[in-house]
């Protein structure tokens, strides 16, 4: 690329972090506003969810194993699965996290509507297929694990509001320590750390006792949430001038280009 599609890159990724910006104080303040006044009606389970902040691949992900890709609704403990640092290991735990809306006409909380990401969005066939991840789970990226819901861009990589479903239902896979396997072809992470919120956390403890602190496998880096998630957007739209930007705005801004130049070729 010359000088020229360099600077109109640089020009319209400014104007569009401009403009992301905007998006994102007027749906935090929307969000607010919101959640005043509906009191959070919405189950204890839910709501723990949405302060939290967890990281689970939606029912009907398919996961790689030794013996092919099979959903992760339906590997058990023991199946063997591909990791990236530890080779083929047996799973240990599955934990399970579903939600049922209290009210059909409201809309689900942000930090439960899965990021979609589209087929390629990453690399060439990476993932596979059309692939939904909660917000804050992790993919490996240039040796770094990222959030899912900090690479949103609108095309290749969107919020999902799930509207029309009343029940969601998130799964997670655990492996001894911590760890990356591959779900429709994309690096992603393991458990890191079993919780109470799952809904069979007793099951955990039975097998395994309580939880034990682990160690990331990877540097963790995230932008979720509006305060960071606005610091970010500031960072890419300064950086013709001033490049502040930080490992996760380097990534975002990488997979958004390739998104638009995309959609761009395609049209």
């Amino acid at each position: 690329m010359g000088d020229l599609g360099n600077l109109s890159l640089r020009v319209s990724r400014t104007r569009r972090n401009a403009l992301k910006m905007s998006g994102i104080a007027a749906t935090a303040a929307v969000a607010m506003l919101a959640s005043s006044r509906r009191g959070m009606a919405q189950t204890a389970s839910v709501a723990a969810y949405a302060r939290g902040g967890h990281h689970c691949m939606l029912k009907g992900t398919a996961v790689a194993t030794a013996n092919g890709h099979r959903k992760v609704e339906e590997l058990a403990i023991g199946d063997l699965v591909p990791t990236m640092y530890g080779g083929t290991r047996p799973i240990q735990w599955i934990g399970r996290r579903p939600f049922k809306k209290s009210d059909p006409s409201k809309p689900w909380p942000r930090s439960l509507q899965p990021i979609h990401i589209l087929p390629s969005a990453i690399a060439p066939n990476i993932p596979r297929s059309d692939l939904y991840l909660s917000p804050e789970h992790a993919l490996l990226v240039d040796l770094v694990l990222v959030s899912v819901g900090s690479l949103v861009n609108d095309v290749t990589i969107r919020r999902f509001d799930a509207n029309e479903y009343d029940e969601l239902e998130y799964f997670h896979v655990k492996v001894e320590g911590h760890d990356v396997i591959y779900a429709e072809g994309l690096p992603v992470e393991t458990l890191l750390e079993a919780d109470e919120s799952f809904v069979n956390f007793d099951e955990y403890v039975r097998l395994y006792g309580e939880p034990c602190e682990a160690t990331p496998c990877a540097p963790i880096v995230s932008c979720t949430g509006a305060r960071r998630e606005l610091g970010s957007r500031a960072r890419s739209a300064m950086a013709p001038w001033i490049d502040r930007r930080q490992q996760v705005d380097l990534i975002r801004d990488r997979l958004e280009d390739r998104a638009f130049s995309q959609e761009l070729e395609s049209a």
